[in-house]
């Protein structure tokens, strides 16, 4: 009998021996992983912020939704068709235009890709599959241009005094997702934006200003409602946004809105915190480093944030926040998870 419990139980410590050498094996091989967090592009929103900041224009914005009217003087380029091709062409007082080969056109109030599809279809009874592309060289008014996520971007004439305002309410305001700034560019012969942000760049020959537009709607500073002059540029992109990544709840990113920066213990806690696995006292903000591919490491203690002991650090736009997994709380886990099914022959061999 003796000799059968002295069997019994070194069977149950070359168990319990295998079970903890399966836990450290699962272990290692997780604790190589961390590291690849650095790389780790957000899920669940915008997975590259850089390419967020670089997205392609809108088509209107590429070919605008001009409205071509008397006095517009146009280029169209049809290489199938040598009457018209490359050549300029005027729309008189009436808002008509002749062209060889293609006849009389009433062009006023037709926008440009409209123009286009008219001539293309009166040039099918020449050529199978005629191709034509028309732009303004000389516009009837001076005009002011609307670039990136506007409702209607394009090129508008300004005709007369316009203030900025009342051109945005022409071009219907900005698209979803849009950023709550607007950046104003003016050419130098026009004067310099007469806004104290304004800053000159000398080489280019251009000021340029960015305007908040919960500010401009809102009148909070009159000043920034501004009349345009011919040929301003207004742009707008996406909204500034900072992403968290790793052992929080929500993976994704957070819009900025009209803020310049977002505090990490708020950014944590608008995405619901983070799991129980989560390694606090080292989180990493991964900042870009501007003018470079490259981002900045700067780790902060949360857990003594939360203590009231830590600095709050700001999270700038483009930052990506990674909480790390906690590997000896998971180490542990993992050696109790796989010692239980062992736990009734330990047991056994204790009440001997």
């Amino acid at each position: 009998m003796p000799r059968t419990r002295k069997r019994l139980a070194a069977l149950v410590l070359l168990a319990v021996s295998w079970s903890l050498a399966a836990s450290i094996s699962v272990w290692a091989q997780q604790a190589q992983q961390p590291a690849q967090g650095d790389n780790t592009q957000p899920q669940g929103g915008n997975a590259n912020p850089g390419a967020q900041n670089a997205q392609q224009l809108p088509p209107e914005t590429i070919r605008p939704n001009y409205v071509l009217g008397p006095n517009d003087q146009i280029l169209v380029r049809a290489p199938e068709a040598e009457e018209i091709d490359n050549r300029p062409f005027r729309i008189d007082g009436d808002g008509n235009i002749n062209m060889p080969l293609v006849g009389h056109i009433h062009a006023g109030g037709m926008s440009l890709q409209e123009l286009e599809a008219d001539l293309v279809k009166r040039l099918r009874e020449y050529i199978r599959e005629p191709q034509v592309f028309v732009t303004v060289v000389q516009f009837r008014s001076e005009p002011v241009f609307f670039v990136g996520l506007f409702t209607r971007p394009g090129i508008y004439p300004l005709q007369g005094n316009r203030s900025l305002l009342e051109m945005l309410a022409t071009v219907g305001g900005t698209q979803q997702g849009a950023s709550r700034h607007i950046k104003l560019t003016r050419k130098a012969e026009y004067g310099t934006i007469p806004l104290p942000d304004a800053i000159y760049d000398p080489e280019k020959k251009v000021s340029t200003v960015e305007i908040s537009l919960g500010s401009l709607s809102q009148s909070l500073n009159p000043a920034e409602n501004i009349l345009l002059q011919p040929y301003d540029q207004i742009s707008v992109g996406r909204n500034e946004m900072v992403y968290l990544n790793g052992e929080v709840t929500r993976v994704g990113g957070i819009e900025l809105g009209e803020r310049d920066s977002i505090s990490i213990a708020q950014a944590l806690t608008q995405v619901g915190g983070m799991s129980r696995e989560a390694k606090k006292g080292k989180v990493r903000i991964l900042r870009p480093i501007e003018g470079t591919s490259r981002r900045a490491l700067i780790e902060v203690d949360v857990a003594q944030l939360f203590e009231g002991k830590g600095i709050d650090v700001p999270l700038l736009p483009g930052d990506i926040v990674y909480v790390p997994r906690s590997y000896s709380r998971q180490f542990w886990t993992s050696v109790v998870t796989y010692s239980m099914p062992l736990l009734p022959y330990i047991l056994f061999l204790i009440t001997q």
